[in-house]
This record gives C-alpha cells, structure tokens and sequence, in this order.
C-alpha cells in the first residue's frame, strides 16, 4: 500500500483512505524455526528417521495406521489421540528398521535449538561411541577453532537448514502418518523461509509533533531489523566470511523472527537481549487487554452513560429515574412518519438545550446529519418530511437497559422504562436492589439507550423488568420488598394496629398515583363500629392487592411466617399467614411473605396465578403504602434501644460466672490429666474445642435474655423480627456480650511466647486472653478486647477481597465451558459443533424458572385451595372419595394431558389419592355413609366437586405447559450463573464438621473449585460407607476395627530387647484387653502373619508366637551389628500394620437419631474406595466417596456423574443456598461426556473443545492457536 497522504497505491492505484493494504514477503537468506511451529518441529523429529527421512515405524504397524489415520471422517480428538499413539511408538524405537541407522532423542535445548542425542542408549564403552569420540577429538587436533561450532561429540545440534532439508525429504506415503494432510500442508512448511509483510493499516506509523520523523509501530522496526540482518548475511556469504559469523548472525535473524510472533520468548541468552521490549502477533491477540477479550467480546459502546444511584419509592418498579442532564445527550433516531409529524417539529424548534428537545436531523437522501445548534431550527421543523430521521432527546417511557457490575448473572443487566427527572443520579425503587445486588453507598450504574425498534422490542420482552421477577436460578422472586418496605408492612399488620378513618382513607389515598390516578377505592367496612369507627391496618394491607370489587385478583395464600409457633392462624405470635379471595385474614407480614428468596410469598402467588403486570403494581402500592406509613409512624434507632436493663445486667453477670466457673473447670482437669479426649483429638484440641462451645453458648444465652428484656417496640427487635435488617445476634451484641472473637474456627492464636497479647501470662488459657470479649459494644470494650475483635474483623476484609478474585476467575471458567450448550428443537442439548450433552435437558425439559414446587413445576396443595376458593360452585355436591380417584383417572386419560410427561402424571396421581384418602377418612369418621341424615355442614369439610376438580388438573396442565424448556435457550449459560453467582455469597474457608469434631470437610469456594476441576487429589477425601446391619454399635465397631489402620505399637502393652547369653530377641507383650475393647479381630498368629509380611525382610522362622499375648522377633542375618540390628528392629516393629487399610488413618462411626432408633455409618478418611466396599460388613451399594474422580475409576462415569452433582448440592445446602437440580446436572453432564472426568480448567476445555477460535478467547493464543490451526 501507500504511505504517502497524495500518492496513489501502486497495486490499485488507490490513494491513501481507499486502498485496503496488500501483503508484501521478505525472502530469508537462511531458514529458521518458526517459534509456533516449534513443538510441532520436534514432534515430526521424533517421528522420523534422522538420517532417512521414514517414519520409524515397522512396515506391518504402518500399514495399520495409515489406515485408521486416512479416515476423513475422524473427530478432531481421535486424530489427538492417534497422533500421540504414534508418537510415542516411535519413540521407543532406536535403530531405523529401513536403513538400519541409530537414532537417539531429539529435544529442545535452550532458544529455538534442537539437539539430537544419537548415542544416548548406548553404554560410554560402546564401540560405536568411542569411535565418534575418536574422530571427533582428531578433527579438534587439527583445528582448533572449529570447537565453538561443533560443540560435542556425541549430541548434535540441528540448524534449521538441516531440518528443512530432513523435512522436505520425507516421502508422500509418510505424511499421513504424521497426522497431516498433505493437501493443505506439508512437514517443510513448518520452518520459515519467507516472512510475511502485513500491509500499513496493521502497523500505522504515528507522526510525531514534537521531534521530526514518525514513530513506527513495533512490527515495522522488527521488521526492519529483519531486513537488515538478512543483509548482513548476504554480505557474509558473498564475502566468504568464518562460519562463527555467519552463526551468530543467523542466531540473530532467528531470535528476531521469533521476537516478530511472540515478544515473551523466553530464554533468551544475556548477549542477544533486546533493549525495549516490544508488542509482538501473539501479544496483540491474548490477554485481557488484546483483540479477542478487549476488541471483540467486549468493547467500549456509545450511547451509555454512568452516575450515581439513589433510592426513589415512587417509582414503579419498572422505571428508572433519568437526570436531565443524560436526558439532553443520549438520543433516539426515530423516523418521521404522519403520526409523530408534529410532535418531532415541536422536538425540533425546542432545539438541544431544552428538554424534551432534539440534537440533530438526516434528512433524507442526504449524507449528513444537520446539527441543530448551529442551523435555523424554524426552517429545518418547516423543511421536515416523512421518512427524515431526528434524533430526538431520551424521554419518558424509552425502554433502556440498566447495569451494575459485576454483571455476575443474566439479571444484572435489565430493560427499565426512563423517566426524566431533576437532579444528578440514577434512581430506582428499593425492590430492584436484590438482582443487582446494589446498595445506595454511592454505587455508580450504567444505563444504556437501545437505538432501533427492534431493539427496543427485543429488550422489552427478553430483558424487560417485569418479565425477570423470578430468578433462573431456582425460580424463586429476587425482585421483592426489601427492607423499609417489609418494616412497614410488618407494623401495619400487627394484631393492635388500628386507625380511624382519617388515617384509613389517608394510607388508602397512597394507592392514587399513576395510571391509577383516577382509581375507585372500595374502603372496607370498619373492624370496630362503636365507641369508634376503626379499621386493621390488615384491612389496609388487603386494598393493595385488590382495591376495589371490579379488581378480578383473588389472591389465596396459606403459609407460616418467621416466627411461627403452633395453631395455624391461632398462633400466638401471629404469624400464621392466611390470604383469601384477596383479603388478609390474619397473620403479619415479614420477609418470608413479603421479601425475595421463598416461594410461599403474596408476590409469587400474584405472578404465579395472575400475571407479572398485577405484581408488580401490587409491589410499587406496598412501597408507597409503606414508606408513607413509616414517616408518619416514625421509626428510629437512638442509644435508648440498645441501653440494658438491670435484670438483664444481672443475668449477664450471672451467665459470666456460670460460663468462667466451667472453663475454669476444664482447665483445671486438663492440667490433672482427669480430660476425657474426644474421639480422634489430642487432650489440647479437646479442651480448645469444649471452651469454645462453652463461650458460644454464653453468647446465645446472653442474647435470648436481652430478647426477654426488650419492649415490643424496640426498633433493632422489630427489624430482626420482621427480618428487614440485622439479626439477633447483632442485638446482642449490641446490649448484652460481644463474644468469642475466632480466627479461622479456632480461638485467637499466640502472637507473643506462649501467649496472645502480652497484658496475659503465659500459657494461660482463660477465656479473655484467648479472645473472649465479655463487654457489650453500648458498655465498650477494653483496649485487649478492641485488639482482640480488629483481629477477627482483619480475617473478615481478607477473606471477602481474596474470595472476590477466587469466584470471579471460577465464573469465568464455569462460562466459557458451557457458553456453547444450548437447547436445539429435539429438546436435546448440544455444544456448537452438535455433539449431544443431554438428550433431554435436566431429564424432564422444564425451565427452572417455572418451578413453583420444589423441583417441580406446580404445588398442587396451592393450586387446589386456589381453586376452592376462587371457584365455590355452591350448586354442586362434594365428590366422596371413590369418585375423586375415578374422576381424576378419567381426566389424566383425555387427550389434553397426553403432551405432559408421566412423572408429571404420576405425580398428579398420587396427590388426589391423597386427597380422596382424606375425604373418606373425615366422612367415615363423622359417619356419613352409615346415615341418611348427615349435618351438611360435614360435607363442608375437604368439600371438592366435579367442576373444582376439572378446573384444577386444568390449571396444573396449563403451568405444566407453561413451565416447557423454549428451544433456544442457553441452558449452558444460565448453568454456569446459576452456579457462579452463589460463589460470591459464599464464606471462603469454612471447614464443616461432619457430626464429628475434627472431621473437616472443606466447603465453600475452594471446594467448588475441586469439583469442577475434577482435582485427582482433594483436601478431605472421605467414604461414607453404610452397613449391612446398621443398628448395632458393635457391628459397626467391629467394621471400623477392619477398616482403620492399626499398627502394632497401638495394641502391645511393651516392647522390648532381651539379650541372653547365647540369644537375643525382641519381646512384643499383646494387650489383650484393649484388642478386645476395640473389638479387633487379631491374635498372636495373624500379628505373626502381618509382621513375616511386612517390609522387614523377615523369615518366618525368625518370628515366633511364644503364647497367646508374646511374641518373639529375631533379627535377620546383615551386615551391620546384632546390637543395631536390634535397635532398627525395635523401631520398625511397633510401625507394622496388623489390621485395617494402610491408607487410611481414620474411620469414625456416626451415628444418626433422626429416624427414632439410632443407625449407624462410618465416614473414613481416606482414597480407597475400592478396598473399603469390598471389607465385609460393608453395604458395597449404598458406599459413597466424595472424590469424583476416585468414583469414576472404581465405579464408572455414571457414578461420577452423580457425585459430581450430590456434591455440588450439598455444598449449595450447607451455605443455605438453594438451586435447581437442574443446573448442577448439566455442568455433571458435560464434565463427563467425553466418557472421562474432565475439569473444568484449561486443560479440560482443550478436550471438549475444538474451535480454536474458542479456546483463543479464553486462553493464552499462542500455545493453543498455532499448535492447533
């Protein structure tokens, strides 16, 4: 191409702005290694012969191979597989079966060098090597300079001219077995000969205003270098210079070529360093900043804008607060047609500094834009045509989408609806903070203004507000009341909230706002009629559902609250909720009917039953209703709702004492040695572990006092109550005792000798100066304490910023693996080359979004007093029981319910046999089919007649239907959120006893991590092996007594050397007692027997049982002294292993109470799963480890599959999160689909995947891209 601004290209004779760059070619005097070819390079060596170019492999293995290698239709991982295969057959073969030629190993040795060691597998007194070493110290005899080129006898270094010559002589037949096509490329092409040129918009030269010339880009002055060297070389051969010369000048022209494609080469020797570094081909392509993640996957866009957000009440929960200030910037272009014809003028001569206004016009048919500042804004607005674009101002009503980052799941970017409005932030109704996951701390957002139809469309339906209430996670609703909105609610419908009819028809009015300006408000007739008119506040709280009678919601909710004792709705907490036909009956609002994160809640059932547009009004009335609520009540915190009382100072007191007293105790018998130890920990890890549980409790107990203690009005109580904000615990603390301060689950470790803090002595062991704080944050804490509480608050920040780095980086991961996986029209889940991962998603095809139940799309129990309620149809008679089963058979059978699945049938089946079984129950109990005459009051009860009945399976199939997986869907990807967005809630380390102290399980993130890494090794490897008789404890010791290791020392009361005149011997003394106590199967013989076997080298004449409890060892014949041989004997011995597994250290019996009579198990640390099902008393089939890929060797893929899956459920469980088993399924199934455990890491993905394209986006290009195209 051209550089200059006025000269045309000589290629197309195009000048500077038009041309679009052609190639050029630098010819090499000399070949190098190309540095992405350079591992190939090796490989195609080690294949062939050094001196015949064949590959060396026998004539029968060729044919073979070349078989299986010529089939075009090989997937891309077999033809790896193949090529390995040859590789390392190869290998191993030394002398060339052709021309009977020695070949040694061919490898690397320093930059861009390959050394062949022909003689490697001969012996140094080899003939053959002691003639090359002959020769080659007469060659230095004569010539002592050659010493530098030819550097060793006996290995070879290839220079690359060598190597192009050995590669072009490979012959045609041979090619395929170097699993390559010899149609598209041949083995000699991997060394260069020629560069490549790219044309001048690849590497721009930059003008510089300071200093005369331009500064050219990176590749240019490489280039140039190129250049420059080959010249040199060219002068060097035509003058005939040393051989050293031309060496080191072609050294150079390789390092500069490899400098070309990667600037990182690493290795390079201290002479030949470049001065500055710089950007070569492959760093241009990788990393974060390079062109596939910092050009193309994501990039910087126009038409978006950043600022502060803020909280606005008011505002639908489907609107966004705009500044007027962003209104002005951001535009739309909107076409000019009749409708909107005078609406546009008046945007028009408004201009653009006045909102609502327009910045710029195309008129048609032109090529630019008129910019309205600069023009007569009358004549353009006169001029206007349809079909003319204006790009107006962003005004009420634009859909625009709405982001926070991190975007860690598909909810953290949404469609809203903007309306302008004054001042300078973003603002939001509170209910949307919980899929953003935003506080108003001064968190920044991003909101983006879509610029066509269809994009405005698409960004409605798909991302719009109202249409992501419920998370994909689980289904359950993220976009729910938050905080002030649940505080009000809660107050309002407490049991003793009255008002009059001023403060009624006021919270009524709140509902006026909006498209519901001029709604009708049916007041409900008043609670209480005399000395006073008054009405609930639940009263009040039904109108937000339904305001007036035309309102078609009818609303049914049964559900118990947070505080929830007994009853039903008699409950004596109220907390037992009961929504009907709209009403609110009885029980008070809280987080778990009001807030986000359950299924029982009003919203979901509004959504669920009656659509997203009535919840999400239902939603914005609670958020004003309550706000206003809350200012008019007040509610405030101030020192008075933390100050303690004296009887709670009392029992503080009284609790302390108790408490020390006890650790004191502890204490005492720990240093009289009267500690029982608990099972598999020392006497010091007993101690540590019982005060702990001591001083916790003292917390718990401290804090159900001041809950005593408080007046039902306390503002901290009625949040921790209502669950808006803050817990017991913070009151608690807040009031009562601060508490044990531990550091990674233990109490504070010594920083000083022997002590924490130097204020204590040492060793001491009292609950304050290991950390215990006994003062209240209203009392203040003493400067030990204060250091004692930073210390804990340091592990905290630590944790939250490692753990923020750890899940982002396993997102990341989590996502480029399963980007691909989506859901075709068969209903199976295919990557994006079309292997299958699933054939039908999640075993069932439902959306996880849908699920109303758990796991399952509808909750019939719901859905059926739903439909009681909403249908009475008091004409009818009730079914009795008989008729129910029958009915609901006749109905599964019709056509309408053969598109559902039979789980989802049988299901629908065993739920009316239930409720058939109850309503013959009540009948027979009242007796209803024995007497004519029944009270009809009884066939009120469990009342379900024929009409009720249709129009609930009708229902249930609706939602069935409606809960269908839509083909299209990147399951993958909402998969791997699922999984990835909990992570960042998750504590990082957490270790969690399982039932027994010092049986840690790692959990959290880092055990995410091993699973989908598929690590061979993991932390905590334990078996959970179940019994064949698992009710007896002595079974269950016997088993562990087979299954734990246990060593001689372990069970012999002494051991000891006896010399006697002509003899000397080890006497081992067995404590009979303790085996029988541990409930061993060993005696004298088998002890015999285990230590014959043993690595000792004995002979069995050596070892001798004397009697039932003594047993004698001689040592063997050795070289060294009977009197050494003793002592290393008396060392050995007590190590020997008499019983149990070698491999595992510890086996603990669990025992479980939850079904009435206690089962028992053993969970076994350790990685044998094999040996551990097969020992005797083991239930083999229902044996369990939690390393995957231990599973998958002993079991198979689909065992490891499972696990994979249980695992990660149980982690999610332990850290109260729920997810869809649906999404853990199908990161189990692609792990796994290849017929082996693959992680989730960079070598995992290498094998699932064969775009390279792919791959370069998520990895370092180089290793991959060049390897692999």
């Amino acid at each position: 191409g051209t550089n200059q601004k006025d000269a045309d290209c000589a290629t197309c004779g195009k000048g500077l702005n038009d041309c679009i760059g052609h190639y050029g070619y630098i010819d090499l005097e000399l070949p190098v290694f190309h540095v992405g070819y350079f591992r190939a390079v090796i490989s195609v060596l080690q294949t062939i012969c050094k001196s015949c170019s064949r590959v060396l492999l026998s004539d029968k293995e060729r044919k073979s191979l070349r078989m299986k290698v010529m089939n075009p239709g090989l997937p891309y991982l077999v033809r790896k597989a193949l090529h390995k295969q040859i590789l390392d057959k190869a290998k191993k073969i030394t002398i060339c079966p052709h021309c009977r030629e020695l070949n040694g190993t061919v490898k690397k040795c320093g930059l861009l060098k390959i050394v062949h060691e022909k003689y490697r597998s001969k012996k140094a007194t080899d003939p053959l090597v002691t003639d090359a070493l002959a020769a080659y110290n007469s060659v230095l005899e004569y010539n002592r300079e050659l010493e530098s080129a030819v550097s060793n006898a006996l290995a070879h270094i290839f220079n690359p001219l060598e190597v192009l010559h050995l590669l072009a002589r490979i012959p045609e037949e041979d090619i395929p077995l170097l699993v390559m096509d010899p149609a598209c490329g041949r083995p000699k092409d991997l060394l260069l000969t020629r560069m490549l040129v790219p044309p001048l918009c690849i590497r721009p030269s930059v003008v510089s205003d300071l200093k005369s010339g331009t500064n050219e880009d990176d590749l240019t002055m490489k280039l140039s270098e190129v250049v420059f060297i080959n010249d040199v070389i060219m002068k060097h051969r035509q003058s005939g210079a040393k051989v050293q010369m031309i060496n080191e000048a072609w050294d150079f022209l390789q390092l500069h070529c490899a400098m070309y494609m990667n600037s990182e080469t690493s290795g390079i020797p201290l002479n030949m360093q470049p001065k500055k570094s710089s950007r070569g081909l492959v760093q241009r392509l990788k990393g974060k900043q390079g062109r596939f993640r910092g050009n193309l996957s994501g990039k910087r866009v126009d038409f978006s804008s950043r600022t502060v957000i803020s909280p606005d009440p008011n505002l639908k929960i489907e609107e966004v607060g705009v500044p007027i200030y962003v209104a002005k910037i951001l535009t739309f272009p909107e076409r000019v047609n009749k409708a909107n014809m005078k609406l546009m003028k008046e945007l028009i001569l408004n201009g653009p500094d006045k909102h609502p206004g327009a910045n710029f016009v195309e008129q048609r048919g032109q090529v630019f834009k008129k910019a309205l500042r600069f023009v007569n804004r009358n004549k353009v607005a006169q001029e206007l045509k349809p079909g003319d674009i204006v790009e107006r101002h962003l005004r009420d009503g634009d859909i625009v989408l709405f982001n926070r980052q991190p975007s860690l799941h598909k909810l953290s970017i949404m469609a809203h609806r903007a309306k302008v409005l004054e001042h300078r932030t973003f603002r939001f109704n509170e209910c949307v903070c919980t899929p953003y996951n935003a506080d108003f701390d001064g968190d920044e957002m991003n909101l983006h203004l879509p610029q066509t139809e269809e994009a405005r469309a698409e960004a409605l339906v798909l991302m719009g507000n109202k249409s992501n209430l419920v998370t994909p996670r689980n289904g359950e609703l993220l976009i729910a009341a938050t905080q002030d909105f649940i505080t009000g609610a809660y107050l309002l419908t407490q049991k003793d909230q009255f008002l009059d009819r001023g403060q009624a028809c006021q919270l009524a009015a709140c509902l006026l706002a909006g498209d519901d300006a001029a709604m009708h408000i049916d007041l409900p007739p008043p609670a209480i009629w005399k000395p006073v008119t008054l009405w609930t506040g639940k009263q009040i709280f039904s109108l937000i559902i339904r305001p007036n009678k035309k309102c078609p919601v009818q609303a049914n909710l049964r559900t118990k609250g947070r505080a929830y004792t007994s009853n039903e709705e008699l409950c004596i907490n109220d907390s037992y909720v009961v929504v009907r036909s709209s009403e609110l009956l009885a029980g008070s609002m809280d987080k778990s009917t009001l807030g986000s994160g359950s299924k029982n809640n009003i919203f979901y059932i509004l959504l669920c039953d009656w659509g997203e547009d009535y919840a999400a009004t239902a939603m914005w009335r609670l958020a004003r209703l309550s706000s206003y609520f809350l200012m008019n009540r007040g509610f405030s915190i101030g020192i008075g709702d933390v100050t303690p009382g004296q009887g709670l100072l009392r029992a503080k007191h009284e609790l302390l004492h108790a408490g020390y007293s006890k650790c004191d105790g502890y204490i005492r018998s720990l240093e009289e040695g009267r500690l029982q130890c608990q099972p598999g920990c020392t006497e010091e890890e007993t101690l540590e572990a019982v005060i702990l549980k001591e001083l916790s409790v003292i917390r718990d107990h401290a804090g159900k006092a001041c809950l005593k203690e408080l007046h039902p009005s306390n503002s901290p109580l009625v949040m921790a109550l209502s669950g808006s904000k803050g817990s017991f615990i913070n009151i608690s603390q807040m009031i009562a005792c601060v508490g044990q301060q531990a550091i990674s689950g233990h109490r504070v470790p010594n920083g000083f000798e022997d002590r924490a803090l130097p204020h204590f002595e040492r060793h001491s062991k009292i609950p304050a100066a290991k950390g215990f704080v006994e003062n209240s944050f209203y009392s203040g804490l003493t400067p030990t304490e204060f250091f004692f509480h930073t210390m804990g608050g340091r592990e905290g920040l630590v944790d939250t910023a490692v753990k923020t780095a750890e899940t982002g980086y396993m997102q990341r991961r989590l996502v480029k693996s399963l980007e691909d996986l989506c859901l075709q029209y068969d209903m199976t889940v295919r990557n994006s080359i079309g292997d299958i991962v699933q054939l039908c998603y999640g075993a069932d095809g439902l959306d996880p979004t849908y699920m109303e139940g758990e796991d399952c799309p509808v909750d019939f129990q719901r859905v059926l007093d739903h439909v009681r309620a909403k249908c009475p149809s008091r004409d009818e008679e009730p079914l009795d029981g008989p008729s129910i089963k029958k009915a609901a058979e006749e109905i599964l059978k019709t056509d309408d319910f053969d598109s559902c699945s039979s789980e989802f049938k049988d299901e629908l089946r065993t739920f009316m046999e239930g409720v058939a079984r109850r309503v013959a129950r009540l009948r027979h109990r009242y007796g209803v089919d024995d007497t004519p005459l029944v009270p009809s009051v009884v066939l009120q009860l469990e009342r379900l007649t024929v009409s009720q009945l249709v129009e609930f399976f009708h229902t249930c199939r609706e939602k069935y239907m409606r809960a269908k997986m839509e083909p299209g869907t990147a399951v993958g990807a909402l998969a791997a959120q699922s999984i990835g967005e909990p992570g960042t809630q998750m504590t990082l380390k957490t270790f969690h006893f399982a039932g027994v102290a010092s049986m840690n399980i790692t959990q959290g993130v880092p055990r995410i991590k091993e699973i989908i890494n598929a690590s061979k090794t993991i932390s905590t490897p334990i078996i959970t092996a179940h019994l064949e008789n698992d009710t007896d404890a002595e079974f269950a010791r016997r088993v562990k007594g087979r299954i734990e290791k246990t060593t001689l020392g372990e069970v012999s009361e002494y051991i000891e050397e006896v010399y006697l005149p002509d003899d000397c011997f080890l006497l081992v003394k067995l404590d009979i007692d303790r085996i029988r106590l541990l409930k061993l199967e060993v005696d004298a013989e088998s002890v015999c027997y285990s230590i014959c076997t043993s690595r000792l080298k004995l002979k069995p004449h050596l070892v001798t049982v004397v009697s039932d409890s003594v047993i004698t060892v001689k040592p063997g014949k050795s070289k060294s002294t009977l009197n050494y041989q003793l002592q290393s004997l008396k060392e050995a011995v007590p190590k020997v292993v008499i019983k149990g597994l070698p491999s595992v250290n510890r086996a603990v019996i669990h025992n479980d109470d939850s079904g009435g009579q206690t089962r028992y198990k053993l969970f076994v640390e350790g990685d044998n799963l094999r040996e551990v099902m097969a020992t005797p008393g083991v239930k083999g089939t229902s044996t369990t480890s939690n390393n995957t890929y231990e599973v998958f060797t002993t079991l198979g893929i689909e065992a490891a599959r499972a696990t994979i899956m249980t695992e990660i459920k149980l982690v999610m469980e332990n850290h109260g999160m729920s997810i869809d088993r649906r999404h853990p399924m199908l990161v189990a199934d692609l792990m796994t689909s290849r017929g082996e455990v693959l992680g989730i890491t960079r070598h995992g993905l290498s094998k699932m995947k064969e775009s390279v394209l792919n791959l370069a986006s998520v990895i370092y290009f180089a290793c991959i891209g060049l390897n692999d195209l």
